[in-house]
């Protein structure tokens, strides 16, 4: 973060077609986090599937589907620098999430999931996250989506914060303060959350 920043003067914004160079200076080399491209959801199953689909095959992956406008997403930047980035889209478009079965249930098409975050080391605790659930919330809305899923991830069971790599998919606190409610917890630390709009 550069010295004359603060967190009210990041920008969010939906992400755009020609957003991949912005996509690739966040992500670095890592692809966010083991190659990932946030392409984790996208594919349908782990295992050999996604170790075959790490890092380039990733990257080429999501390049495509970015500059196609298939992707749904908010970007935030500090000035014209990208320091974080959330995913959001049609329950649908993620198959993955149904090899989970803490998040296996019925839903209506008109379902949407924010699933993913990646925030720029030293722009983490900033309160970022909070304002991209808010707009990709509104992002949804002017999709005519229904209903959003969120899959937070918990504390650990002595209360402690999990490590970044495995807490991407967000706090639960963040969705509470956006008015989503728990409705399956087969899991203790996968809980599914949900918002009607």
């Amino acid at each position: 973060m550069t010295d004359q920043s603060n967190p009210d003067i990041i920008k969010v914004r939906q992400l755009k077609k020609s957003d991949w160079p912005y996509i690739e200076q966040l992500f670095g080399e890592k692809g966010a986090c083991g190659g990932c491209w946030c392409m984790h959801w996208r594919i349908p199953k782990g295992g050999k599937m996604w170790d075959t689909a790490k890092g380039e095959p990733n990257r080429q992956t999501f390049k495509k589907i970015v500059e196609s406008g298939k992707v749904f997403g908010i970007l935030a930047f500090d000035g014209s620098i990208p320091v974080a980035w959330c995913s959001f889209g049609k329950r649908l478009d993620f198959p993955r999430t149904e090899t989970v079965k803490a998040y296996r249930h019925e839903f209506p098409n008109s379902t949407w999931v924010i699933n993913c975050f990646f925030l720029a080391k030293g722009y983490r605790g900033l309160g970022l996250g909070y304002r991209m659930v808010e707009a990709a919330i509104k992002g949804i809305k002017q999709h005519k989506g229904k209903f959003v899923e969120a899959y937070p991830v918990t504390l650990t069971k002595d209360g402690k914060q999990l490590p970044a790599a495995f807490s991407f998919t967000g706090p639960e606190k963040i969705f509470i303060e956006h008015n989503f409610k728990e409705i399956q917890r087969l899991a203790q630390s996968r809980p599914l959350y949900r918002l009607e709009l």
